[in-house]
């Protein structure tokens, strides 16, 4: 039987749930004599084996050991980068991941053997006379040097049964022991039995034990190692080397002693493997991620899709998109300039940020807060705010693209009112003054609110909601006359979405931050390969971003100039709320947001450019530090509508 056979159902060893069968059976078996089961279990072997059997047969109640044909144990999820770099585990009170028999060092199973069932191969799931050599090897010892139980007798005892230590039980365990070796070959119960064993420290199964004390594959294992971990399964606590390293060595002596009593190891492999030092590992159940705000999003994001149970036990292998070297920068960068710039949140206490490779719509980083420790809220996707001049940039690519408008385009920045219901609204510009007839791209790198509000009116407010919705904005929108100010409640991811789609000249790809997902067999069960589409008018797109510039270069946020080719904008609320900068270059596009959680406003003169750009411009210059320059393309190479 293969691994991949019994990856279906999930069980909890050695805390192994009552089955309602079995407690019946006992029962039935509680009220015969313990006089009469002790005179049995004294008989000889093969006595012992067919009163049992006749036994098994007489009792209806047991349960069915050919459902192991289709067990699996439960397995942690491990989060990884998209370089293959694990960022994090999941997983219940089970930490265990499983490998086929093969994958098992031969020391590993040797060592095992010798000091739990050294007669494994030999036997028939009971081992009469062994039992009464382990008796008397522990009494003449001091210790437990011997199991008394079979290695299948363990198996049933943590697959079926409960802890409690009676006769009756143990009758159980033996009738059952007897029956899955006659159903499976005794490679394959070995194969179960260190797939599921308890190695301590919540550590399940040979693999994440060897992983957990040693660092390294269970395949890997030296014979020193391999006989320090099987010294372990009787008291795994109590003789971890983590909790007492002198006591380890101690059971490592006794197993190795007993597999050269077994002469399975030679003296000289003995004496090699007692003076080979023993590198520890770490506790792997209990670590936490390298990135928290992006690991949460993701089990978020999965547990929606696949249920709790199938990621806390499933096996799942979970690949980001993002690159771990820009998460630690984006990270290292939101709490630095949180003290340089803010004081250490007198006046602002957090900063979101996100970036995306337009090429892919791959989140490359994720920040959802300056201190995961003390915020768990992740406001890189669950948090909502105002983007305030942010999101003119939908309005003006509106604009070109209905083919009425293009950059040098003469707008109107003087006062005008409009009918608002019962009403009116009249648009102000941040300044309160007014430049009169100005281009298109001076409205826009000034950010000048009645032009946006004009072109809002000449467009239709519902068409600018048509192209947020198409470049992946998915929160709320109402139409009204003041969205081309920013009067919509949008994330960071939302908005670094969406201006990644104009950096790629209107290709698009849904926003994520998983490329795959597979089961502990290896089998996708989600590929998010991008399938960009051509969404947006190109030239339209090409223009923005010409535009967009030039709000960098001598616009509103010359604090966010990197030295290379970027576009983006500003955003400010009237209330210094929330302030941003949304930027780009053909590699990356990237949102930062600053604010307060409780809504505090900012402080008077308080704006994108001044707050958010020098964070985007810091990040920006290190992540892109190994990246090559390179120029958007002119809105001349595009067709223009």
């Amino acid at each position: 039987m293969s691994t991949n056979t019994y990856r279906k159902v999930r069980t909890r060893p050695r805390r192994s749930d009552k089955s309602p069968q079995v407690l019946r059976y006992i029962q039935d078996v509680g009220q015969i004599g313990a006089a009469t089961l002790l005179a049995v279990t004294m008989l000889g072997s093969s006595v012992i084996a067919g009163g049992l059997v006749g036994l098994a047969v007489s009792f209806r109640n047991l349960p069915d050991v050919r459902v192991l044909r289709n067990y699996s144990p439960s397995e942690t999820s491990y989060v990884y980068d998209v370089k293959g770099t694990l960022l994090d585990s999941i997983h219940d009170e089970a930490n265990r991941e499983v490998v086929d028999f093969n994958d098992i060092s031969p020391n590993l199973k040797r060592a095992v053997l010798a000091i739990e069932d050294s007669y494994y191969y030999s036997h028939s799931g009971i081992n009469p006379s062994g039992i009464g050599r382990a008796a008397l090897a522990n009494f003449g010892a001091g210790s437990t040097v011997q199991g008394g139980s079979t290695v299948t007798m363990q198996l049933v005892k943590n697959l079926f049964l409960s802890p409690e230590r009676t006769l009756s039980r143990k009758l159980v365990e033996v009738v059952l022991a007897m029956r899955i070796e006659q159903i499976f070959k005794k490679d394959e119960i070995f194969e179960l039995y260190l797939n599921q064993v308890y190695w301590g420290h919540n550590t399940y199964g040979a693999q994440t034990a060897a992983q957990s004390y040693f660092g390294k594959s269970v395949k890997d294992l030296t014979l020193a190692e391999a006989a320090m971990m099987a010294g372990l399964i009787q008291a795994p606590e109590s003789y971890s080397p983590f909790v007492d390293y002198d006591i380890a060595k101690q059971r490592q002596r006794i197993v190795l002693q007993r597999m050269r009593e077994l002469n399975w190891i030679t003296a000289e492999a003995q004496a090699a493997a007692k003076a080979q030092p023993i590198a520890l590992g770490k506790i792997t159940s209990f670590r936490s991620s390298q990135a928290p705000y992006v690991t949460d999003a993701v089990l978020t994001e999965l547990t929606e899709q696949f249920g709790a149970e199938a990621m806390a036990k499933g096996g799942m292998r979970i690949q980001t998109t993002i690159d771990l070297g820009m998460q630690k920068i984006a990270e290292d960068t939101v709490a630095d300039s949180y003290y340089r710039f803010f004081g250490g949140g007198a006046y602002a206490d957090q900063i979101a940020l996100v970036a995306i490779d337009p090429r892919t719509h791959f989140v490359k980083a994720l920040v959802g807060g300056v201190d995961h420790k003390s915020s768990q809220f992740n406001r890189a996707v669950q948090s909502r705010r105002q983007p305030g001049s942010a999101f003119k940039p939908f309005v003006y690519y509106a604009a070109f693209a209905s083919g009425k408008y293009g950059p040098d385009s003469i707008i109107d920045d003087s006062p005008v009112t409009y009918p608002d219901g019962y009403n009116y609204y009249t648009p102000k510009n941040y300044d309160s003054s007014f430049m009169g007839s100005i281009p298109l791209r001076k409205a826009l790198e000034t950010s000048r609110n009645i032009p946006a509000v004009k072109l809002g009116q000449s467009v239709g407010i519902n068409r600018v909601v048509e192209i947020a919705r198409t470049i992946g904005i998915k929160s709320p929108i109402d139409p009204v006359i003041s969205l081309p100010l920013g009067a919509v409640d949008l994330t960071p991811l939302e908005l670094a979405g969406a201006y990644a789609t104009f950096a790629n000249y209107g290709w698009h790809s849904d926003p994520t931050l998983i490329m795959q997902v597979t089961d502990s067999s290896g089998n996708v069960i989600l590929d998010n390969t991008p399938k960009p589409q051509l969404v947006l008018d190109s030239w339209a797109s090409a223009a923005l971003t010409d535009v967009l510039q030039g709000v960098i270069s001598h616009g509103t946020a010359t604090n966010a100039q990197i030295g290379r080719p970027a576009a983006g904008k500003t955003g400010t609320t009237d209330s210094q709320r929330d302030v941003w900068f949304v930027g780009y270059v053909p590699q990356l596009a990237t949102a930062v947001w600053v604010g307060n959680d409780d809504y505090r406003p900012l402080g008077r003169g308080a704006t994108g450019g001044g707050y958010a750009a020098p964070v985007w411009q810091s990040f920006m210059m290190q992540a892109l530090r190994d990246e090559p320059v390179e120029n958007f393309r002119p809105p001349s190479e595009f067709v223009r509508p």
